[in-house]
Order: C-alpha cells, then structure tokens, then sequence
C-alpha cells in the first residue's frame, strides 16, 4: 500500500508540481530512494556527495522528526504520512553593530526610511 509523501513548496518543482505523491515503502531510506528514481532531480536537493540525507533536510512521520526515532531505517506502515520539511536559512541574533538599529527615532537619518 502506497505512503503519502507531501511535498514542501520550494520542492516541488522536481516533482512536476505536486504538493503530495504516493509512493511504496517500508521504510523512510526505502520511500526516499522510490521518490529520487521517480524525481531524479530532487537526488541532489535531498543528499549529499556521499549519498548521506542533508542536515537540512527534516524527514516527519506523522508529526515526528525521524531523527529522533531510527533515522531513515524508521519503519512505515501504510496510512501514516510523511513529510519534506527542508530548514530554512535565516534570522538569528543580531550583529553587534546592527543592535538597536530599530530603535533610532522617526525623523533621524536612518529612521526616516522607516525605522
């Protein structure tokens, strides 16, 4: 029985605009190696040169991460749902120099662009 497989949005231009595929496997390593046969392109975006799975590349289980069950050994039994979730870069603390920046009052040089 096939596994849903959604699709995160920045993805899915390697999957012929499908926001979701049902695909056969037993396991999470097992659905992934049907989805980059199936969506070639998506091979790179998914894993390294060495064929590891990215750091950035989350894999969910009905709502858990599988880095914290078995990995891509988790196993999948038909009816669940997996989930793409690629980490997005960006935000993060501020550079001492850019602190406070936000707070210069309106009519200054730098809040008169909106600060």
């Amino acid at each position: 029985m096939p596994i849903a497989l959604k699709i995160p949005t920045a993805l899915r231009g390697f999957t012929d605009g499908l926001s979701q595929v049902e695909l056969e496997g037993t396991t999470v390593g097992e659905l992934l190696k049907n989805l980059t046969e199936k969506y070639p392109d998506l091979t790179t975006h998914l894993y390294d040169e060495a064929g590891a799975l990215r750091s950035f590349v989350n894999v969910f289980v009905d709502g858990s991460n599988v880095k914290s069950l078995k990995g891509q050994e988790t196993e999948l039994k038909p009816g669940q749902t997996v989930m793409l979730v690629p980490a997005i870069a960006g935000g993060g603390p501020l550079a001492p120099e850019t602190r406070g920046w936000a707070e210069v009052p309106a009519g200054t040089e730098t809040g008169r662009f909106g600060g």
